[in-house]
């Protein structure tokens, strides 16, 4: 047995205050690889309101020592955990594709993510945080400045196991602000390790708090605790609008990142080989399992045949199979639920009169009987207004759309609730700055597929996509800080704005 496989089927506690503790009830959970479900990850404490509590208050009494300690100094410590995952890399990568199933390149570059957004928030530390503003008065000075909120509550989702708690946690701490964490129940010990590597790097205890279970048990407690002041939330529309309602009413701050429906138009001019790269890695990427997945290809009349047989003829080629083997081109799905609801969308589409070009079914014979493995699939002849083209399948499923023009692409484009990631291929500069200008995406790309996202800068959509939060990039301290205007009056005299103009 290796070292990597004698690690398998530990337990695991939450981390509270500086301690790693089992569960108040005792209960636990199994994470198991998605390519082979008998085998178990490890065993997870399932968390209650009485463990968020606990969570919390620790989180409460952390916070202030925290936020006192100077930005450059928090900084160091983001930058010790960012080269603590380079040096455990492979490690982690390999750790990664075993809970969740991306295939090991994939899992990498998740990692990666990790790292680089720890390198840019670590920067961040030495930035101005604030200006000088002029004041209409004499003797006056008037400057801003940001502040953390507090405690907050990160939720993070199964596909990106590293990354986007990366992206949660990492300004969050730099900010100020003291946390509490809880991921997805597909990957808890992805966190964990990130939660272990901040620690090591010198987070002080109850500055970050993890607890594992389930949304009922843990997340919606943890939404509703009156002490944590916002909420950080990426997953389904379903849950980010409950968890958006919950905070509404209680008057707390929340950003949502919600999923996508995401297209890649392709113009007559296209160069195809190139758009069929890029469909290829936008639709079967991590299984299709991104919010950035390019579900849908919007084709034009004149290249329809020629693009539609060129991917059909190259999805039948992609490479099924456990993540872990390098010949591998598309892992399995994250569990067996999702499974059964990709398979029930591949029915939907026949039930639409969608023309099933390739894939459709469930791989369960030899190897793949243990796991959850869905062969990529393709629809065409699909009408825009069919639901496979509508509505969010989260698996290796993509659809071809034929237009006429550009005109009725940039609306079929447009044409879902929501608007997260947006793509063009074309030759025509005209064409490409045109699309820019029309698509209703909070992210666009031209000549490149809907995924590839860089940390530097906003990420994030419109419409259902989100409710108008950016992670990452220049904007990633908005959901994590407050603005403090402050004014200094040494004139030794009352003056009063707007009245005293100081202009005599």
């Amino acid at each position: 047995m290796s070292a990597e496989e004698a690690e398998l089927g530990k337990t695991y506690g939450n981390l509270i205050g500086g301690e790693w503790r089992a569960a108040r009830g005792g209960e636990t959970f199994d994470s198991v690889n998605p390519a082979r479900r008998s085998e178990v990850v490890g065993h997870f404490a399932r968390s209650s309101r009485a463990d968020v509590d606990d969570a919390v208050s620790a989180a409460v009494a952390a916070q202030p020592g925290w936020a006192r300690t100077p930005m450059p100094g928090r900084a160091e410590v983001i930058d010790r955990a960012g080269r603590l995952l380079a040096e455990r890399k492979e490690e982690l990568a390999r750790l990664m594709t075993r809970e969740m199933g991306k295939v090991l390149t994939e899992a990498k570059g998740d990692v990666q993510e990790g790292i680089d957004m720890a390198k840019y928030m670590a920067g961040q530390g030495r930035n101005p945080i604030g200006e000088v503003v002029p004041s209409e008065l004499r003797d006056k000075r008037c400057f801003t400045e940001r502040v953390p909120i507090g405690v907050v509550g990160c939720i993070s989702p199964w596909n990106f196991p590293m990354a986007i708690p990366c992206w949660k946690l990492m300004p969050a701490l730099l900010a100020g602000n003291a946390v509490v964490f809880k991921p997805a129940e597909d990957t808890p010990l992805m966190a964990i390790r990130l939660a272990e590597i901040l620690t090591e790097a010198g987070l002080p205890p109850g500055v970050l708090n993890l607890v594992t279970g389930f949304g009922e048990e843990a997340g919606a407690p943890l939404v509703e605790h009156p002490a944590i002041r916002a909420v950080s939330f990426t997953g389904s529309v379903d849950v980010g609008q409950q968890i958006a309602a919950t905070c509404g009413r209680l008057g707390k701050r929340v950003s949502l990142e919600l999923g996508g429906k995401n297209a890649i138009v392709v113009t007559a001019d296209a160069d195809i080989e190139l758009a069929v790269d890029g469909a290829l890695w936008g639709g079967f990427g991590t299984a299709g399992q991104r919010c950035t997945a390019t579900s849908r290809l919007i084709v034009e009349g004149a290249v329809l045949e020629s693009f539609t047989e060129q991917l059909v003829a190259r999805v039948g080629k992609l490479r099924l199979g456990d993540g872990l083997d390098p010949a591998t081109d598309v892992g399995p799905v994250i569990n067996q639920s999702q499974l059964q609801r990709i398979h029930s969308y591949t029915e939907i589409g026949h039930q639409e009169s969608a023309r099933l070009l390739t894939g459709g079914s469930v791989a369960s014979d030899g190897a793949f009987g243990d796991g959850n493995f869905y062969r990529p699939t393709v629809f065409g002849d699909v009408r825009p207004e069919m639901r496979i083209a509508q509505e969010e399948i989260f698996g290796p499923t993509v659809v071809v759309i034929p237009a006429k023009d550009l005109a009725e692409s940039v609306r079929i484009a447009n044409g879902t609730r929501y608007g997260l990631s947006l793509s063009i291929y074309t030759k025509d500069l005209a064409k490409a700055f045109h699309a820019v200008d029309l698509l209703e995406s909070g992210i666009v790309y031209v000549n490149a597929p809907t995924i590839g996202a860089e940390i530097q800068l906003p990420f994030g959509g419109t419409k259902w996509t989100g409710n108008g939060h950016r992670e990452a990039g220049p904007t990633a301290f908005d959901e994590f800080t407050e603005w403090k205007t402050i004014y200094i009056d040494y004139s030794g005299r009352l003056q009063r704005a707007q009245i005293d103009t100081g202009r005599e």
